[in-house]
Parts: structure tokens; C-alpha cells; sequence
């Protein structure tokens, strides 16, 4: 089949479009023949390498894709070759007590398509029976294929972690990237008052478009002076953080007594300052997030059936211009997902 992969870390001259061997389908599993693929600041981070993490090589990159089932083991039922499926990012054992009360990504043995193991930038990828989902029509192959991993970890920020309510405000940082695209929407549908920030006035109209209520341009206002405008003084109940340092100092300053910080990302690096007394005197609450579950997934692909959550896609490129693609993303001129066609 043909893939992007890379055998060594580095900027994006170390991805190659070339012949891997295909999938073995082991009797609990589906390949599908991939007809779309999303990209995420996951899969930069994994090109670049981690500190502390170890993947194997060669690696082929991709949370999430869609396309039609190729083949199927003996002990999978519930789709067969020919059916439209998408393929989800998260892989648990579904034995252990967090799986059973839905805490997917708290799993031990939970791994990532496309990172710790081969993903959807290929013409084939093989996954669990569990991460196969059939797919209706009413989208493309291309919007299905960028839902999954911003969608789930944006509800699992907003709704599991931060647990949003009818009548709060909720600041949104970045808005334009593909998971604030997600949780402008997810906040909207849960009755909050939607505060967005971007780098641009163009992507304030467009978030506006899918439900923020104010728009606040970080190159050109303060946020945390506006945040305060906007809100009387008062802060935001909830800030969706998933930039890190560049964003983290507007972040803190724009909460509410007893307010909610959800972060999911480290987009500008990994470390932020924190000043102890400022947590403690305001009695905030920081709150880690990482994913999602499945019965989440379900959730957001019945809303997004419904008609009331939608993808966005910024720009389309063949699957041989991953390097492209990989650069559209760090240039930060998206708003949206940027997807790989296959």
C-alpha cells in the first residue's frame, strides 16, 4: 500500500510517500480502505519526537480516517466488506474499572491510532472491531474523517471535565483550530455564553458563525481586558485551554472567582508559571483532560446526525503532500481541520 511515514524524527522533511507493507487483520479486527484522513497537532508532536516517549519505526502518522471496509476477522459482526465506516482514535482494553465506568483514556493499556501505533495516513489502515463505526451518507468521507479526535476531546473537556452549565460563560482560546471549532459548537449547544478568541478578524466572523457570542482578537486586544469588558468584571466561568504559555497568562486572568480551567494541549510548549497565591485566594480549579470515551463519541455523532454539530474543514491536500499539510498547520492560518484525501 501506499503511506506517509517517517524512520526518524524531525521538521517535516523527514515524511515520506512510499510502499509499506499492508495490514495483517488479526480475527477481532477491520481494515478499512482509507478514503480521508485528518491531521492534528498530535501528529507533529509525534514527527518531531517527545521527550520520554518511544514509538516504533518506521511510523505512519494518523488518529482518524474514513472510508470503506476492506476485510473483516471472523469474530467481527457488526459491519462488513463495502460499508462506509470511520475509523476513532482510542483504543482501551475494555476489562479494567475505568473502562467500565467509561473513563476510556484513564486505561492503562489505552493507545492512540497513529501514535503508538500505525494510523490513517495510508491507503489501508487495520484497527480494533471497536474502533470501526459505520457511517451514514449525510456526509462526506472527508468530514467524517475529521471528527473524531476533536470532537471527543472537546466534549470530554467541556461536558465530562468542566462540566458546563445552561447560563455560564466560557472563554474559548484559538477558536479557529479544529478543536475550538468543535468546542465553540459543544459550548453553544449547552446553553453557555461563548467568548472566542483568534489571530484574526475573519476567523472571529466564522466563529460567530457557529455560535460565539463575542469575538476577541488576540493580536490586536488584550483578552483578559476585554474578557473583562465583556463580562462586566465578572470573568468567565470556564476557560477551554489547550495553547499553553502563549495563552496561559490571558487564561488565568480572565476566570471568575471559583472558575474552571480545562486544558487538553501544550501547542506553545510545556510549561507555564503558575503564581500559588492567585490559585488559592481565587479558588480556582485546574482540570486536566486527555480524549475521550466511546459512549462520548457515540454522543457527539448523534448530535453531529441531528444536524446540530457540524465539522469544519479548512483545506484539502493529496495524501503524497502530507509535508504541505504539515506546514498549512504550522503556519496557523487554518480554521478548521486540514485533511489528507486518499
Amino acid at each position: 500500500m501506499k503511506a506517509v511515514y517517517f524512520d526518524h524524527h524531525g521538521d517535516v522533511n523527514v515524511l515520506q510517500y512510499g510502499d509499506r507493507p499492508d495490514p495483517v487483520v488479526g480475527e477481532r479486527d477491520v481494515l478499512v480502505r482509507l478514503k480521508a484522513a485528518s491531521i492534528n497537532h498530535l501528529d507533529i508532536w509525534v514527527r518531531q519526537g517527545m521527550p520520554g516517549v518511544t514509538i516504533p519505526l518506521p511510523h505512519i502518522l494518523g488518529n482518524e480516517g474514513a472510508g470503506e471496509v476492506a476485510a473483516v476477522g471472523k469474530l467481527v459482526t457488526h459491519v462488513k466488506p463495502g460499508d462506509h465506516v470511520l475509523v476513532a482514535p482510542g483504543m482501551c482494553c475494555g476489562e479494567c474499572d475505568y473502562c467500565a465506568e467509561g473513563w476510556d483514556s484513564a486505561c492503562a493499556q489505552y493507545k492512540l491510532i497513529g501514535y503508538q501505533i500505525d494510523g490513517c495516513y495510508a491507503e489501508l489502515v487495520k484497527a480494533p472491531a471497536r474502533n470501526v463505526i459505520p457511517i451514514s451518507n449525510k456526509l462526506s468521507f472527508k468530514e467524517w474523517a475529521s471528527i473524531p479526535l476533536v470532537f471527543i476531546t472537546a466534549w470530554h473537556m467541556l461536558i465530562t471535565r468542566a462540566k458546563l452549565q445552561p447560563g455560564e460563560t466560557v472563554l474559548i482560546q484559538a477558536a479557529g483550530s479544529g478543536i475550538g471549532i468543535a468546542a465553540t459548537q459543544i459550548a453553544k449547544l449547552t446553553g453557555a455564553t461563548v467568548i472566542a478568541t483568534a489571530g484574526s478578524d475573519e476567523k472571529l466572523k466564522r466563529a460567530k458563525s457557529l455560535g460565539a457570542d463575542y469575538g476577541i482578537n488576540y493580536s490586536k486586544e488584550d483578552t483578559a481586558e476585554k474578557v473583562r469588558d465583556i463580562t462586566k468584571d465578572h470573568g468567565v466561568h470556564v476557560v477551554f485551554e489547550h495553547v499553553g504559555p502563549a495563552t496561559w497568562p490571558s487564561s488565568m486572568k480572565s476566570l471568575a472567582k471559583l472558575g474552571r480551567l480545562v486544558t487538553c494541549g501544550a501547542t506553545s510548549g510545556a510549561k507555564v508559571e503558575l503564581d500559588l497565591r492567585f490559585l488559592f485566594s481565587r479558588q480556582f480549579t485546574i482540570l486536566g483532560s486527555y480524549m475521550g470515551g466511546r459512549f462520548e463519541l457515540d454522543k457527539v455523532l448523534e448530535l453531529i446526525e441531528a444536524g446540530k454539530l457540524k465539522p469544519v474543514i479548512d483545506k484539502t491536500f493529496p495524501l503524497k503532500d502530507a509535508r504541505a499539510a504539515h506546514e498549512h498547520m504550522l503556519d496557523r492560518k487554518n480554521f478548521g481541520k486540514i485533511v489528507l484525501e486518499i
